[in-house]
């Protein structure tokens, strides 16, 4: 065999070897990628027909008093003239009743914090899940998180997600002062949601 001849037949054999070594590689990847993550069906888990839910409840922040149930975990910046609060943070544990009075029926508590997110008005970034203790509902949540200008008459963020009853969860709430003390910094919203969930 001729020295040219060898190299050509050398050559289409590294070739075929590259190819085939590469081919395998992109199966096991596929082969991996399957074990990693693969299609379901839903019936599975037990999930049936979506539906729609609307949930109304009144949202009770207290700041102030001995036993507040939201409280500053970060106070705003000095190097800042804000008259926003701009990156001031609260961490709440806030009663959700079913009327605008704290002496109400309690559903659930409101779990998160809510931080200052802007220099020109007041906007807050809430992050918070409404865990509720009634009913069938009780040991389910959902995840709110969004913008919410508090002086905007109605205010609407997205429902995230949710566990329990609320697994797969989507949706969105409106916010809308019931009430608010200047003075104390007390607030009472009432919050329609409206979620899918199965």
């Amino acid at each position: 065999m001729s020295s040219q001849h060898f190299f050509t037949f050398f050559f289409f054999l590294l070739i075929s070897c590259n190819t085939i070594t590469s081919s395998s590689s992109s199966l096991s990847q596929n082969d991996d990628t399957f074990e990693f993550v693969r299609p379901m069906d839903r019936k599975l888990l037990g999930l049936k027909k979506e539906k729609l839910s609307h949930f109304k409840f009144y949202w009770h922040d207290t700041v102030s008093g001995k036993n507040p149930s939201s409280v500053t975990i970060i106070p705003p910046s000095l190097k800042l003239n804000s008259t926003t609060g701009f990156g001031i943070v609260n961490m709440i544990d806030n009663p959700i009743t079913l009327g605008p009075e704290l002496s109400s029926k309690v559903v659930g508590k409101a779990q998160g914090f809510y931080a200052s997110a802007c220099k020109d008005e007041l906007d807050l970034l809430m992050a918070m899940n409404l865990a509720f203790i009634e009913g069938k509902y009780n040991g389910s949540s959902l995840t709110i998180l969004g913008r919410n200008p508090v002086f905007h008459k109605v205010r609407e963020m997205p429902v995230i997600g949710g566990s329990g009853l609320f697994r797969f969860a989507r949706g969105y709430a409106q916010a809308n002062t019931h009430w608010f003390d200047l003075k104390s910094g007390d607030a009472v919203v009432e919050y329609n949601v409206y979620v899918f969930h199965y």
